[in-house]
């Protein structure tokens, strides 16, 4: 049976994924004064500058404004000035101080899943913003540990394991990334729950989930749905 659940945060426990969208639309705004915005190779470029960025900034909206002062330079040529370069780093502070919103049904569902099971917080991010998040949530005192990491891939999910002492078969992660909190628990032999969040950031919809992964996971459409698949995971693993 399993011994313990995961939850992921951003769009998954609250929202965040709309925050970071309307950045992008207010950076847009201020770029497309420099470069055409019609063009998709704009577009690709801004996210390349963004991807390449992450192992040094990490993931986040801090690295998020960095990225864009940097591909508004690019794509200006370096004709971007001082006001606008302003105007980019207070989208950044924007999105640092937004209000914590919980997703519908999500407290009642953590709260009916840790009735019966240990769960634990797993988010990644800029450390200060999530662990703000999670003081403002108020969901803390029913997650038996809490984790922010800097990736959530295979590695990161089996040093997790080691350290709360079971194993993989026995554990099941429930978040909106496939990427990142499905297909890494799937490949160490746990197991998943998808609840698909509206938006998605493009980095997150890529992963190598394929026909053989489905028998392991379960997909719901909100977050009323998670303790009843929680059950039936939770058969199959006692099976």
């Amino acid at each position: 049976m399993l011994k313990m659940i995961g939850f992921d945060g951003d769009d998954t426990l609250w929202r965040s994924e709309d925050y970071y969208r309307d950045a992008n639309a207010e950076f847009a705004a201020i770029v497309g004064v420099y470069a055409d915005l019609a063009d998709a190779a704009v577009h690709e470029r801004m996210l390349a500058t963004e991807r390449g960025n992450l192992a040094l900034f990490g993931y986040g909206a801090k690295g998020m404004t960095l990225s864009m002062v940097e591909t508004a330079i690019a794509l200006s040529e370096g004709r971007i000035g001082a006001r606008d370069i302003h105007r980019i780093v207070a989208i950044g502070k924007r999105v640092l101080q937004h209000p914590v919103e919980l997703l519908p049904g999500i407290r009642e569902a953590v709260a009916a899943v840790a009735a019966g099971h240990a769960v634990v917080l797993i988010t990644k991010g800029d450390l200060f913003h999530q662990e703000k998040k999670v003081a403002e949530s108020g969901l803390a005192e029913l997650f038996r540990r809490i984790e922010i990491v800097s990736e959530k891939d295979t590695r990161t999910y089996r040093r997790l394991l080691a350290e709360f002492g079971i194993a993989a078969h026995e554990f099941a992660m429930v978040g909106n990334s496939l990427r990142s909190d499905i297909e890494p628990v799937l490949r160490l032999g746990g197991w998943g729950v998808h609840m698909p969040y509206h938006v998605t950031w493009a980095h997150e919809l890529e992963n190598g989930l394929d026909a053989s992964d489905a028998p392991r996971m379960r997909a719901v459409a909100d977050a009323a749905e998670i303790p009843a698949a929680l059950a039936q995971l939770d058969a199959l693993a006692a099976a």
